[in-house]
């Protein structure tokens, strides 16, 4: 297994269990917008896009740049007052977040969320300097584009080969690809391991802290063999 020095973490439905809010919003952005609903499905699969490029895959007959706009607003809206009580974490990821650290990773967040919802996400934790750094959708590309994470190696001063993507989604894993780095696909977020298995990721877990077992953070105390996928 490569020397990783620098792990890199999608957000919603890999570090926060927050996927089931992210539908409500799309939905209540959909009924004021006056647009018919889409099913669960069809939401989670957008889900890892930037907000405008979400908006266009399920709503490709919404062209008027203001609707456009009234859509994020709602959406951002509900969203955000449901993130007056931050989402929870997935069990065993503050945990293995203090690991990592302990153990001289370094930590970054690669997220289709707008700067404002992260940092309003990270200030509800506390965690405004918790990573290293952070790139959200809109101040860089979209995923699968893999410059988000072309800007954190900059940043961090870390090869391709030295770095790790961990996420939930198949733009997550399409992205790492493009980048040049591996990939661990979690199963517990917005699409199951099968859908995530095409995209060729380094390890498939169903449990965050089973990322803990792989990488030898606290050897010690996990004994839980994991399976890798190469």
């Amino acid at each position: 297994m490569p020397d990783y020095q620098l792990l890199i973490f999608d957000w919603d439905g890999t570090l926060v269990d927050s996927i089931a809010r992210i539908v409500e919003s799309m939905r209540v952005a959909a009924e004021v917008s006056g647009l018919p609903w889409r099913d669960d499905a069809a939401i989670k699969g957008i889900i890892g896009l930037g907000l405008p490029e979400a908006i266009a895959t399920l709503y490709p007959e919404l062209e008027d740049s203001r609707c456009i706009d009234a859509f994020r607003r709602r959406y951002g809206e509900h969203y955000g007052a449901l993130e007056s009580q931050p989402s929870p974490l997935f069990e065993g990821v503050a945990e293995a977040l203090e690991a990592f650290r302990e153990e001289g990773y370094r930590l970054a967040v690669a997220t289709g969320k707008s700067r404002r919802g992260l940092d309003q996400v990270l200030a509800g934790r506390g965690w405004l300097d918790y990573f290293d750094v952070t790139r959200c959708a809109d101040e860089t590309a979209s995923k699968p584009d893999p410059r988000m994470l072309q800007e954190i190696l900059a940043h961090c001063g870390v090869v391709a080969e030295r770095a790790l993507m961990v996420g939930d989604s198949p733009f997550d894993l399409r992205m790492a690809h493009r980048a040049g780095m591996d990939s661990v696909a979690v199963g517990y977020g917005a699409q199951p391991l099968a859908e995530l298995l095409k995209e060729s990721p380094k390890l498939a877990i169903e449990r965050f802290e089973e990322l803990r077992h792989w990488l030898g953070a606290d050897l010690s105390r996990q004994s839980r063999e994991v399976e890798t996928y190469v």
